[in-house]
């Protein structure tokens, strides 16, 4: 795990030592171990690493292989050395114990192709000196970044955007930015929030011929369902779920280091982390580490389930408690720190536990995103699971499921479910929302990026979670994950995002995954025998929430100020209508108001 930099002259001469050293250091945060640069005829790579496999110097970066290639990588192939064994049956030869030395072997072998034998994350750069071409990749669901942007002499690109913004006037993107305030989307195209500076989108390869300065870009995955994992029965849906969620596991343990987990007291980080500490304990005899973020706000407190997650799996349990005054002392830090605009102070709570992880020396830490997305975990999922199952098992099948959601979500009722099923009230919701956030809003002509992305049918739950994976949530979930865990030189690893793990869950019958009006019914059966019961039959979910009431009361005339003060908001709102309603706004779009403000100021952002 690490931080990437890299600069290609379009003019065809050397790049200086001293420019890619300047974006580099930029970075330092995500790679505190060691540094590199390769120098080529007219590009330049940096590196800047963090020792998690093979820590000696064999594993420094950029990294050659058989005088022929060079490379710039972030990440973690988790089987490399299932990959390893195959390579060396075809006579390759390693000199080192890392993963990095296996994706140049493989690029050798199988070219552009490689990547779909890698299972994990990444972003990486390889110069190919006979092709004298860079092939640039990022994973499959683009938990590790790769920004980058295209100016009149130069092609650049890094780990974050602070690395590429010298390179740019800072000029905000008007139509991410509306996006974003209006309906609170964020990373949901390849755009960012700053003109001109874009990110290469998971599953998709960038190859840049050094002859042409062209650059083309290739998607090498796609989600798919698998028919016969669909029409299984219930029981060998369960079997097949859990052989593949302990596989991934497995092989996330693969460190040098010490590795933990986030623990929110939810279902999803509950099972990660008490069968991850099984296999952990086991191999090592070390007791595995959970760190929990404590809510001051009494209805957003889950640290009595944490704590009884931690006495059931032995863990132990770090718990950290952010006060107010951590919130306001921290706002500048973590807005500069994430680059971009975000959703609310929920990201303030897993920067803390980030932070608790780098003071007890755990630098590689598992977390549950994904498991929502890919097990139906989320209540906006109910109408299109129920439609589903009306037209695979009819209607009877689909009342029956909208009854037992009544008895065993604590957040649905019958009725409920049933406007959302025949789709009503997502409609005029989004009508009536899209009017209220725009009442303020100044009218622009273009469409606005995210009513293309909403104007799509929900009714088949694989699109929907497809959405939602690509688009929608996961994307803006694992910025900010890996945003706030590099900050402090910490590495996150998914077992619910394993690409193989992920198509085994989206494969198997809704039927199956919401039973008995349980959602991620799978998942419960699964830990049911080393969970206790007041864990895994939750019906409230809440997952490292933050204290949004408190917090915001705490700071409401400083948003108020910030947003008066604001540049960029005048030229997308009407000021006099947004400031004299404000006490009626809405809490989170308070926020979004003054994040913006904040951002702008701390980038020094401008717009047209």
């Amino acid at each position: 795990m690490c931080g990437i930099s890299g600069v290609i002259n379009k003019n065809n001469n050397q790049i200086n030592i001293d420019e890619i050293k300047k974006i580099n250091d930029t970075i330092a945060h995500r790679g505190p171990d060691d540094e590199g640069f390769y120098l080529g005829k007219n590009f330049a790579f940096g590196h800047r690493r963090l020792s998690i496999l093979d820590l000696s110097a064999e594993g420094h970066q950029p990294m050659s292989y058989l005088e022929r290639y060079i490379i710039t990588y972030n990440g973690e192939v988790y089987n490399y050395l299932e990959i390893k064994n195959e390579l060396l049956k075809d006579g390759y030869i390693f000199h080192s114990h890392t993963d990095t030395e296996v994706i140049l072997a493989s690029y050798d072998r199988w070219g552009e192709k490689c990547v779909e034998k890698f299972n994990g994350m990444w972003a990486f750069a390889i110069y190919d000196k006979e092709k004298n071409i860079i092939f640039c990749s990022r994973d499959r669901f683009g938990v590790k970044p790769f920004y980058y942007i295209q100016v009149k002499d130069r092609f650049v690109f890094g780990s974050e955007i602070k690395q590429l913004l010298p390179y740019t006037e800072s000029m905000a993107n008007k139509e991410i930015l509306i996006d974003y305030i209006i309906a609170g989307f964020v990373d949901h195209t390849n755009k960012t929030f700053f003109d001109g500076i874009c990110k290469l989108q998971g599953s998709h390869n960038l190859i840049y011929d050094l002859n042409s300065h062209k650059f083309e870009i290739k998607r090498y995955y796609e989600i798919e369902i698998d028919d016969v994992i669909a029409n299984q029965s219930l029981e060998n849906s369960i079997n097949l779920y859990e052989k593949e969620l302990n596989r991934s596991i497995d092989i996330r343990l693969r460190s040098d280091v010490l590795v933990g987990t986030c623990l929110s007291g939810g279902l999803d980080s509950s099972s990660i982390a008490s069968l991850a500490a099984k296999k952990y304990n086991k191999n090592g005899g070390i007791k595995f580490n959970a760190i929990h973020a404590k809510s001051i706000e009494k209805s957003t407190d889950e640290s009595e389930f944490a704590k009884i997650v931690a006495n059931s799996a032995n863990l132990n349990l770090n718990i950290v408690e952010p006060q107010t005054k951590d919130f306001m002392d921290y706002i500048n830090e973590v807005i500069y720190a994430q680059e971009e605009p975000f959703g609310g102070p929920s990201i303030f709570m897993q920067y803390f536990v980030m932070q608790k992880a780098k003071e007890i020396g755990c630098k590689v830490m598992l977390d549950g995103q994904g498991g929502d997305e890919t097990l139906l975990g989320y209540e906006r999922y109910y109408p299109a699971i129920y439609i589903d199952i009306f037209k695979k098992d009819g209607f009877l099948a689909a009342l029956k499921g909208m009854k037992d959601s009544n008895k065993n979500n604590s957040k649905m009722n019958i009725k409920k479910v049933a406007i959302y099923v025949f789709g009503t009230l997502i409609s005029s919701l989004r009508k009536l929302e899209y009017k209220r956030r725009t009442s303020f809003m100044k009218k622009y002509k273009n469409n606005f990026g995210f009513l293309n992305i909403i104007s799509k049918s929900y009714l088949s739950i694989f699109d929907l979670q497809k959405q939602e994976i690509e688009y929608f949530n996961l994307p803006a979930l694992l910025r900010f994950e890996d945003k706030n865990s590099m900050r402090h030189s910490i590495e996150t690893r998914l077992p619910f995002l394993d690409y193989q793990t992920l198509h085994v869950a989206l494969s198997i019958n809704s039927k199956h995954k919401i039973k008995g009006g349980w959602s991620k019914y799978i998942l419960r059966v699964i830990v049911n025998k080393i969970l206790p019961k007041s864990i895994v039959w939750r019906k409230n979910k809440l997952g490292f929430n933050a204290p949004d009431n408190v917090w915001l009361k705490s700071i409401e005339n400083n948003m108020k100020i910030s947003i008066e003060k604001s540049e960029i908001l005048p030229n997308l709102c009407d000021m006099d209508k947004l400031l004299s309603n404000f006490n009626s706004l809405n809490q989170n779009l308070k926020w979004r108001l003054y994040n913006v403000s904040v951002w702008e100021k701390i980038y020094n952002v401008k717009i047209s």
